[in-house]
């Protein structure tokens, strides 16, 4: 989900990685200048403590038209909030939530009483986000994350995420290969890679993080929103104390109404 809120992350590590904005990378419009880019972004990924593996990676990327495509063309968060939901499949969303929370309410209870986070949430944005796990993603995350950053219309935003990126290829999280959506989010809940680097958890015990495992997944998301601030046991819908922290998952207004009433048919 392309319009996820990154903004105090990525400003923080952006201050962090580029001190010297005289030999930053240059930023372009078309595939033309994107070598350059790579070659001049190598090396600020390598001062920001990027290794060998991060680095080859980015070296393997190729620009991502089809992911410039789609972030020209995000139609669906200009609807009214029912067409939205109807689009989205809000009532499908419900209807099986319900059913997973029913089949493993101990893995919900679990997380919930960890994270303080109702596993309605949890629920609606797995649903929302890719189909409780159906549906991934198509692209290259490392050549996505990274046609995004040397794109001029948001370089600030993603840059810092593609030097994440590359991060987690080190860590071995990723790979060049790896797949997911087409800004660069991985996961059953779609994380993009700063917010992975920073809020990943290892859910099911087995000593890593995969966002592609569903257990670490929406543990993630459970910390992702924990560390935004949300408070347990207070509501979610708007007007609520936590209806700001499901703003901070996504910046469409219409995509965080649809979360929580979606969350609290859910709930029933």
């Amino acid at each position: 989900m392309p319009r996820k809120l990154t903004t105090t992350f990525a400003a923080l590590l952006a201050a962090s990685v580029f001190t010297n904005p005289a030999i930053a990378a240059q930023c372009g419009n078309t595939s033309a200048g994107y070598n350059a880019w790579k070659a001049a972004f190598a090396k600020e990924a390598k001062r920001a403590g990027v290794g060998k593996r991060g680095l080859a990676a980015l070296a393997g990327t190729t620009y991502a038209k089809r992911t410039i495509a789609a972030d020209r063309n995000q139609k669906s968060f200009r609807y009214s909030l029912a067409k939205f939901m109807q689009i989205r499949g809000a009532d499908t969303i419900v209807a099986q939530g319900r059913r997973r929370i029913a089949k493993n309410p101990a893995f919900y209870a679990a997380l919930e009483k960890k994270y303080g986070v109702p596993a309605a949430v949890l629920v609606a944005i797995h649903g929302m986000e890719t189909g409780f796990g159906h549906f991934m993603g198509d692209s290259n995350v490392v050549s996505s994350i990274s046609t995004l950053a040397y794109d001029c219309r948001r370089t600030d935003f993603f840059v810092p995420h593609a030097i994440a990126a590359l991060k987690l290829v080190d860590r071995g999280t990723l790979s060049a290969k790896s797949i997911g959506a087409r800004h660069g989010e991985m996961g059953h809940t779609q994380f993009l890679p700063g917010n992975a680097l920073k809020y990943g958890v290892d859910g099911n015990g087995d000593g890593r993080v995969d966002l592609n495992n569903m257990a670490d997944a929406l543990a993630t998301t459970a910390n992702y929103l924990r560390g935004k601030g949300w408070k347990p046991g207070k509501g979610y819908q708007e007007g609520q104390p936590n209806f700001r922290v499901i703003k901070e998952w996504n910046a469409a207004t219409v995509y965080q109404k649809a979360i929580a009433i979606m969350a609290g048919r859910i709930e029933g």
